[in-house]
């Protein structure tokens, strides 16, 4: 980039104050008869004042982040189905608002409980004498000597003589046949305890359908964002949340795809959409009734220890990119604008530093 592109442009600049200062005086112009009264109730030789002086700022070195709002509401996090996998008749089923934790009953077949177990994978086998080694079988013996029934040592994933004595006591305790095996439909496995948002089962339906919808026990604020909004949400990623004045912070913890609709409306867009379950990092920071809107910022981008000025700062140049101006030799200065934050922007190049005065609009 050359010099002349910056003077041509300051010289444009100069010109645009000098039809501004004609537009002033033809104002002052109408009202001569005004001006002229209070210039003689003042001091003989008064003389006319000049031009404000221009505001300037300083670069400074800072953090600055790029923040997207999206609304969302207020609640228990994002609601997920339960399905069922236990042949036979529906008997019993929780009511809406009941919280279940390790070892309660979800539901009843055949007026026989399925408790819940806690674990990051569901069972997918028969869990019993002579299976193979697998995570199902720690799942198991992690969630028996929680309950009380060990004896098999430090819970992992072979199955032993020991494994099935304890699935026996256990499946007494609840009235169960001692049979020493665990069949995928016995329990319900879920990453730990929940609320029944929903009951979608019904008595006397089948046990392997749907059984309820539920979500977390604790507070938290659930947000949808669109296929192109994706790469906002990580999980455990952190984010601002604003509701009825107060603001807080939070952590992503699930996202989930929305299943498609299968009937949309005419124009309905058929982009991909996620609902993203946040848990308040202070559950008594926002005390908002359910369903009340929340603020959700999410951070697209962040840059540490950077120049800034504000936005207002920053000139376009004539023949392309962009300048600031230095405040005590009016020298336009190329620089390289980088993130826009909260009315500043990065900036870069080699002939600025920290601590310079430009000029500024704002």
């Amino acid at each position: 980039m050359t010099d002349e592109g910056p003077r041509r442009l300051h010289r444009r600049r100069r010109t645009r104050w000098m039809i501004t200062g004609t537009a002033v005086v033809v104002a002052l112009g109408v009202g001569t008869a005004v001006v002229l009264t209070r210039v003689g109730a003042g001091p003989a030789n008064a003389t006319p004042q000049g031009p404000a002086p221009a505001d300037t700022t300083a670069i400074v070195k800072t953090d600055l982040a790029d923040r997207r709002t999206v609304t969302g509401k207020m609640g228990y996090g994002t609601e997920t189905a339960l399905p069922g996998h236990k042949q036979g008749t529906v008997t019993w089923l929780p009511t809406a608002g009941a919280v279940i934790e390790r070892g309660g009953v979800v539901y009843k077949v055949d007026a026989k409980p399925v408790p819940l177990f806690y674990g990051d994978i569901p069972l997918y086998r028969p869990v019993g004498p002579g299976v193979d080694k697998g995570p199902d079988v720690k799942v198991i013996e992690e969630n028996l000597k929680a309950l009380g029934f060990g004896g098999f040592g430090t819970p992992d994933e072979k199955f032993t003589d020991s494994t099935a004595t304890a699935i026996k006591k256990w499946q007494k305790s609840l009235g169960l046949a001692e049979t020493g095996t665990v069949n995928m439909g016995d329990v319900v496995v879920t990453t730990g305890s929940f609320k029944v948002s929903s009951v979608t089962g019904t008595l006397g339906g089948p046990g392997a359908g749907d059984v309820l919808k539920y979500t977390g026990v604790n507070r938290a604020v659930t947000v949808q964002i669109k296929q192109d909004q994706r790469d906002l949400a990580q999980i455990g990623a952190k984010v601002s949340l604003t509701a009825g004045g107060k603001s807080t912070t939070g952590t992503i913890s699930k996202i989930t795809e929305v299943p498609p609709d299968s009937n949309p409306m005419p124009g309905q867009s058929s982009d991909s959409k996620f609902n993203v379950s946040i848990a308040l990092d202070d559950p008594n920071a926002i005390t908002a009734a359910d369903s009340t809107s929340v603020d959700v910022k999410f951070t697209a981008a962040s840059h540490s220890n950077v120049l800034a000025v504000p936005v207002g700062a920053l000139l376009a140049l004539a023949e392309g990119g962009y300048a600031v101006e230095l405040a005590d030799t009016h020298k336009l200065v190329p620089v390289t604008p980088g993130l826009f934050s909260d009315g500043k922007v990065e900036i870069s190049g080699p002939d600025i530093r920290e601590g310079m005065r430009v000029v500024t609009t704002s």
